[in-house]
């Protein structure tokens, strides 16, 4: 299978992670309740208490979580103008996915682990759920997107399109790697 297909397939995963984190804030905003001890007691609080507030932050969070997602598709299919601009937001996006999610996966199981001790406890529902689910969930989607632009980096760009000059050939056209 070629590279470029490898890193279709990995942008695909990483959409999917992605996907899956902006579909539990936008279940949360609409009221449903599972799972949301494990982003933390204050989180179940908050809801409670600012109803009206925290559905309108959850939804701009799982717009924000979509959209990002699946713009590399986009970007990567040439439905979206200004590719070099839109991949070097991207791999922004890898570094804070993959330095949040590691960190965190990190810091959460040595807490589960007794190797750090926080003053005045800790929230054990919340501390499985960074450790065990949303924090390597963002790692896995950076690790996937960054696999992902890799990949596809090598992609054959045409001199111009009308809008920026640096958009993908897409499929129509034959996509074709460098040589070089």
């Amino acid at each position: 299978m070629r590279r470029a297909r490898w890193g279709t397939i990995a942008l695909w995963g990483a959409a999917v992670a992605g996907g899956i984190h902006g579909l539990f804030s936008l279940y949360w905003a609409v009221g449903g309740r599972w799972l949301l001890d494990t982003v933390g007691a204050w989180a179940v609080d908050l809801t409670e208490r600012a109803q009206v507030l925290v559905v309108l932050l959850l939804l701009l969070v799982a717009a924000v979580k979509a959209a990002a997602a699946v713009i590399p598709l986009a970007v990567e299919a040439g439905r979206m103008p200004g590719r070099r601009r839109w991949r070097a937001v991207e791999w922004a996006g890898v570094a804070l996915l993959v330095g949040y999610g590691g960190l965190t996966t990190i810091v959460a199981a040595l807490v589960l682990l007794g190797a750090i001790e926080p003053d005045g406890g800790y929230d054990r529902a919340s501390m499985i759920g960074h450790a065990l689910l949303w924090d390597p969930l963002f790692l896995v989607w950076g690790v996937l997107l960054g696999i992902g632009l890799a990949l596809t980096r090598d992609r054959a760009i045409p001199a111009g399109d009308g809008r920026d000059g640096d958009r993908p050939a897409g499929r129509a056209a034959g996509i074709q790697l460098r040589s070089d």
